[in-house]
């Protein structure tokens, strides 16, 4: 039975990628610090034989016992209100936490995909994105942190690459939504549910203009799934090119909720948001055969389902 670390176990997309695969048949080893997880994410995997958790932080020295496969290193603060509330542990996970599991993955023979992000290619000035486009970045801007520390996390990876021979995969994933994401995260489609939900204000920064990309989270596993077990170590753009204003993703929101009271409530653009975000996914398409199946309505049925529970 083929082992896999899936760091960042206890989060959003982490929860989901172990739940794929234990449905593989994988034996999984789940990591996480906790410090933006939750364990009610996994708790339902805790009775499983093929299950593991281990508390930790990556940014400390990571040792796993025994064969290992593959490593997912997914532990990274995802959301703007989170990473600019923990900037230095948002730096730290993603140079000194992937340092720490290129070297695990180099010490075991193990093959290791990381998550990077669409927001490398900060506000562009290319669109779609494509992923030979460098990007528009602001270092010492207030998304810095991030922005910053997934640049460097695919440079290192590229490094452990080309350097010591390490089987690498690099991911750029564009906004994913779906159950299980943080009511609180400070992401678009969290706030406009709770602010829909409970009859408030959708909160919009600038005039609602700007745009972004949304993909269901089954989507999203399924490519990192697919580029895990391709041939290819150079970034792969994985989203849904199917591109949305934020106005008009949150009239969506406050249609599919009903709720009389919720209006839309503008707010002045925070520095360096970006204007446009849409994958260009013709490398996906080509060489993993992947493209997002499910329709926007059908996915935020399925994700307005989980946060009714969750919303007080």
């Amino acid at each position: 039975m083929k082992r896999v670390l899936i760091t960042g176990a206890a989060g959003f997309l982490g929860s989901h990628l172990c739940d794929r695969f234990i449905r593989e048949g994988y034996h999984v080893i789940g990591m996480d610090n906790l410090l933006t997880g939750s364990l009610a994410n996994i708790e339902h995997l805790f009775p499983l034989e093929h299950f593991e958790y281990y508390h930790h932080d990556v940014t400390k020295f990571v040792h796993v016992p025994g064969q290992l496969d593959y490593i997912l290193h997914f532990a990274s603060p995802a959301s703007p209100i989170d990473y600019l509330k923990m900037p230095i542990q948002t730096l730290k996970v993603g140079a000194l936490g992937t340092h720490n599991l290129l070297g695990l993955a180099k010490a075991k023979g193990a093959r290791i995909l990381v998550a990077s992000t669409s927001e490398v290619y900060g506000d562009p000035l290319v669109h779609p994105q494509t992923e030979d486009y460098w990007g528009n970045v602001n270092p010492v801007g207030p998304r810095g942190v991030y922005d910053e520390a997934k640049r460097f996390l695919e440079a290192i990876t590229m490094a452990y690459h080309n350097f010591h021979g390490v089987e690498t995969r690099i991911v750029r994933i564009f906004n994913t939504y779906g159950p299980r994401m943080r009511v609180d995260d400070g992401r678009a489609l969290p706030a406009f549910f709770a602010q829909a939900i409970r009859g408030q204000g959708l909160t919009v920064f600038g005039d609602g203009s700007q745009t972004r990309s949304f993909c269901y989270v089954d989507d999203l596993v399924e490519g990192i799934y697919r580029l895990l077990l391709s041939d290819h170590h150079l970034p792969v753009n994985i989203g849904n090119p199917d591109e949305i204003s934020i106005r008009a993703f949150a009239e969506e929101i406050i249609g599919l909720v009903g709720n009389p009271d919720a209006h839309i409530a503008y707010r002045d653009l925070p520095a360096d948001d970006p204007k446009v975000r849409q994958p260009d996914i013709s490398k996906a398409r080509a060489i993993l055969g992947w493209e997002p199946r499910v329709p926007r309505p059908e996915g935020l049925k399925k994700t307005y389902e989980y946060f009714k529970e969750k919303v007080k």
